[in-house]
């Protein structure tokens, strides 16, 4: 299983922290898919130092969430030390985890997330700062190099491990890709050659059998989902099936489908409030109706609505329609399409 310092996950799963998508209301329900360890969305420094009230919102951990690590990110040593602090004396999560590959702009021109790619040395310096610090274990997300002409994720994983780092998530993609091309699995195969603590592989896992592959390959202690498991959290639960047993569970039911949409928009409006939630949810829902028939035109009227009860008849009245067709025998038909009521 894998084990980050003193904190041992019940399987190698771990959820990626996802800016926007991870807080409380969805990472409750990976952990309720048997995810081994769910990872907050990145918080920055200097917003955590300066009390700024949501930041302080985004550092809350339910307890049934555990084990967690809360993410933060920051290029300046005295002030990622001080939130570090503040992480590990006033918050519950159990990991806390440096980002090092976040690629968009506001982020790298402040000399965080990615830019550190570029500079084992100071990765060194800035982990080795944090580790001093704090009681909690200390791990880093990092991308395999900031551009294909510079690489440098053994030297930056071993920096990472010098510094006292308890474990590395290595997403197999350059800063200059972002999200697009594929990932590089053999350089988070030499990573795993190259340094004694645990390390977690992330990029291109879609699906359970895309898992046992990389797990194969690297031989990696863990496997971090991200993408895949938007709106497809039955991905995790499905995963950690298959990597245990071999059996490859049955995709889930549209009705399924729909009551989790629903728990997670009702768990976001108990966070946020109905109108934001209500907004949030919108991208949410298009993943979650993501290759389901009929569904292109039910997403243009979710983007209207801000009332969760209109959303909620919305989507049982698509389930209701959709079997109707289905049981009518036209499902394959384009020229029946599914209509909504507003």
């Amino acid at each position: 299983m894998l084990k980050i310092g003193d904190i041992e996950m019940k399987n190698q799963v771990v959820l990626a922290p996802m800016a926007g998508v991870c807080n409380p209301a969805f990472r409750l329900i990976a952990k309720e898919f048997g995810t081994g360890l769910v990872c907050a969305e990145m918080v920055s420094d200097k917003a955590i130092i300066h009390g700024n009230k949501r930041t302080r919102e985004m550092l809350f951990v339910d307890e049934r969430e555990k084990p967690l690590s809360l993410q933060i990110f920051g290029g300046d040593r005295k002030s990622l030390v001080e939130a570090a602090k503040v992480v590990d004396q006033e918050t519950n999560a159990d990991i806390i985890d440096i980002n090092m590959g976040c690629p968009v702009p506001k982020v790298t021109k402040c000399d965080a997330g990615a830019r550190w790619l570029l500079d084992p040395n100071k990765i060194y310096e800035m982990v080795s700062a944090v580790v001093e610090s704090v009681s909690k274990p200390v791990t880093v997300k990092m991308r395999i190099g900031w551009d294909s002409e510079h690489i440098y994720a053994v030297e930056n994983a071993r920096a990472v491990e010098r510094a006292g780092g308890q474990a590395v998530s290595v997403h197999g993609r350059t800063r200059e890709q972002l999200y697009t091309g594929h990932a590089n699995w053999d350089i988070i195969k030499e990573v795993k050659e190259a340094v004694s603590i645990p390390v977690i592989g992330n990029g291109d896992v879609l699906t359970p059998e895309d898992a046992r592959r990389m797990l194969d390959l690297t031989n990696c202690d863990g496997v971090m989902i991200g993408r895949g498991a938007l709106g497809n959290p039955w991905m995790l639960y499905r995963t950690i099936e298959y990597l245990q047993t071999g059996k490859l569970l049955p995709d889930p039911s549209l009705e399924e489908k729909i009551r989790i949409a629903i728990l997670h928009m009702d768990r976001l409006v108990a966070l946020k409030g109905e109108a934001v939630a209500v907004r949030e949810m919108r991208k949410h829902l298009a993943w979650y109706l993501k290759g389901i028939k009929g569904s292109a035109r039910i997403k243009d009227v979710i983007m209207e609505e801000t009332k969760r009860d209109d959303m909620v008849r919305i989507l049982n009245q698509f389930v209701s329609q959709l079997h109707m067709v289905e049981n009518e025998g036209a499902s394959t038909s384009a020229a029946s399409p599914v209509t909504v009521a507003q």
